[in-house]
């Protein structure tokens, strides 16, 4: 829901509001339904609005308290708002709409900031400005479901949902932060809040940033843990587990518009679907599947449309279906690429033509994303490292695992210039973990512990930020059931036993066994195995004894074939606009090897082609000889 920008001049200047108005349309896809803008000395707010919840004008942004102290502007959903608002009506505040933005303006009259983002259950980015004490406060949901952009100039702080608002004002220049762009060929992520963008950061996720007369404070009021397990039996967990998702499931269907759901013929998106549909009634599902006659190995089992298909027939939903062709990447990576405009993970243009097609049907779409890094649904990666000694061990295991497209050999022949040595990206990989406090390495258990939590804050929020750019590029709000707080909260303190049911009898297993089925890229039943069992009676056996596989393009087989014209047009050719940062050798030499059939590079290839796209649209401007790139 919403897009969101805005500057405070720290030196007292007036705020420009022809700037924010800028600014704030170059975001007009984020809130096709309305607009809306603040000025008031040295601060300016502007607003585009998604409808969700309460369609009037009077929930209109920016929204402003009856005594004109307090003004907001807020993009995401609260879905604890109607419980948050008895609270609030008790404690005083008369309310004048049925918006969860008004909650946000009273939670913060009568609780204050921190307390109010402590209550709030949702996805949130939102900036609240005090005309009374002259303080700005800038907040992100505890998950980092929503984004929020941070520019500094000598005077001013310039905030935003999405980097692009940046380009609307004068005196920002793109430059490449070379130090995100070690970290990004390194992990294809970033795990630090800086970007692509020079002198651009993220503010973090579970984060307040405070400025007034005093400066500039920080605070996090919230962080994953793992390390505190209760003692509970399989049978009290399944039922906890199943009363939970229905909860989490039923909370985050409030709204006033059509809600759908992504459909995988996955167990996640499944239980989503089985669950959401009896509140509905009649629900719109969505899949995204490949044309197939040319995709061989492994990736020819990527096309999920006919478990989707099954899933959809088992929960009686209107079914629609996007089938991509090889072609079709040529179109839609240029506008992947400026959405995203701050590149993450892998091939993610379907998820851009997935949420096209359900935009077109719903405003609101259903996500499980979250269910693998709370619950176990990677078990290959985890017995990488459960039989790690100590600490260094640990870390040192599960680096080499991440480190997803260069190794420290490759990164000295890969940029032009000099680069980070070795120890600084792993201190980077360390740096996920904070303190001691987030790391314990005790036995098998705490090893999976603290892979669930790099992969909460790490895998998982790239996850969350490609969904946000790429649906809200269609104005489709996503939401993530999963990331529930009680939901959350329970599955923190779920004891790994009962997410992996293999766990004791791969800890008896010789190590040699366990390295050799590594070694074959096979995988290891019984993930996220009490959720499997809360789950069974709503969803068909057939899903349930689904091997685990993510979402993903079979981009392996069509670089060698019917895209090797294209691979070699964009990256091979004479003026390749990331040449002044990656050495053209080295991706030949990668990209030569593919066509081969000698190493399997494709998530490099998808990085590269990324990144010259990348170069091409914001240091070249080449975006403007593109019709209608925002559609």
């Amino acid at each position: 829901m919403c897009g969101l920008v805005g500057i405070l001049n720290r030196d007292g200047a007036p705020a420009q509001e022809r700037m924010v108005v800028a600014m704030r349309d170059s975001i007009a896809h984020r809130g096709p339904d309305g607009k809306g803008s603040y000025v008031d000395g040295p601060v300016g707010l502007g607003h585009r609005r998604l409808s969700i919840i309460d369609l009037s004008d009077a929930a209109r942004q920016p929204m402003i308290s009856p005594d004109g102290r307090i003004v907001l502007v807020y993009n995401g959903e609260i879905y604890n708002f109607r419980e948050l608002r008895r609270e609030l009506e008790t404690a005083g505040w008369s309310f004048r709409t049925r918006s969860d933005t008004e909650v946000l303006i009273a939670g913060y009259a009568i609780w204050g900031i921190r307390e109010l983002a402590r209550r709030l259950d949702g996805m949130a980015a939102f900036a609240l400005w005090d005309k009374e004490l002259g303080r700005l406060h800038l907040v992100r949901d505890r998950y980092g479901v929503k984004p929020l952009y941070l520019w500094r100039t000598q005077q001013s702080l310039v905030f935003a949902s999405e980097i692009k608002a940046f380009l609307a004002h004068p005196d920002f220049q793109v430059k490449v932060n070379t130090a995100a762009l070690h970290e990004y060929f390194t992990f294809q992520n970033l795990f630090r809040p800086h970007t692509l963008f020079a002198g651009v950061e993220q503010l973090p996720a579970a984060t307040i940033l405070t400025l007034d007369r005093d400066g500039e404070r920080v605070e996090t009021y919230w962080d994953y843990d793992f390390s505190r397990r209760i003692e509970i039996g399989e049978t009290e967990a399944v039922a906890e587990l199943e009363r939970l998702m229905a909860k989490a499931v039923e909370r985050q269907l409030v709204a006033d518009v059509p809600v759908g759901a992504y459909l995988s013929g996955g167990m996640d998106s499944g239980t989503l679907v089985a669950l959401a549909q009896p509140h509905l009634g009649r629900m719109s599902t969505f899949t995204a599947g490949f044309e197939m006659s040319k995709v061989e190995g492994i990736e020819a089992t990527f096309d999920e449309r006919r478990a989707a298909e099954l899933l959809a027939y088992h929960c009686r939903t209107e079914h629609y279906e996007q089938v991509i062709n090889a072609g079709d990447i040529r179109w839609a990576l240029p506008r992947v690429v400026w959405h995203l405009e701050d590149l993450r993970l892998g091939m993610s243009y379907p998820n851009y033509y997935i949420a096209r097609l359900a935009s077109k049907f719903v405003k609101v779409c259903l996500s499980g994303a979250g269910g693998d890094e709370l619950f176990g649904g990677y078990p290959w990666r985890y017995y990488r490292v459960f039989r790690s000694l100590d600490q260094d061990d640990y870390l040192r295991s599960y680096y080499g695992f991440w480190q997803r497209l260069t190794t420290e050999a490759d990164r000295k022949s890969l940029f032009n210039a000099s680069t980070d040595d070795e120890d600084e990206m792993f201190s980077v990989f360390r740096s996920v973990y904070g303190d001691a406090s987030n790391l314990n390495c005790q036995g098998p258990e705490d090893h999976i512990a603290n892979s669930l939590y790099f992969e909460s804050k790490t895998f998982l929020s790239g996850l969350l930020l490609v969904g946000d750019k790429l649906a809200m590029a269609s104005g489709l709000e996503e939401r993530f059931p999963f990331l529930d707080n009680d939901l959350v909260d329970f599955a923190m303190r779920l004891p790994v036993r009962h997410k992996l049911s293999d766990l004791e009898h791969m800890l008896s297993v010789d190590e040699d066994a366990v390295r050799k089925k590594l070694l074959a890229q096979d995988t290891f039943s019984g993930g996220k195995s009490c959720l499997r069992q809360a789950m069974m009676h709503v969803l068909p056996s057939e899903v349930m004894d689904r091997r685990k596989q993510g979402f993903s393009s079979p981009e392996g087989s069509w670089y060698r074939g019917e895209n090797a014209a294209y691979v070699r047009e964009i990256l091979l050719g004479r003026d390749l606009a990331s040449s002044a940062y990656l050495d053209p050798a080295f991706i030949r030499k990668t990209v030569e090897e593919h066509m081969s059939g000698a190493a399997n590079h494709r998530l490099l290839i998808w990085s590269f082609l990324s990144f010259e796209w990348w170069c091409r649209i914001f240091l070249r401007g080449e975006h403007l000889n593109l019709p209608h790139l925002a559609n």
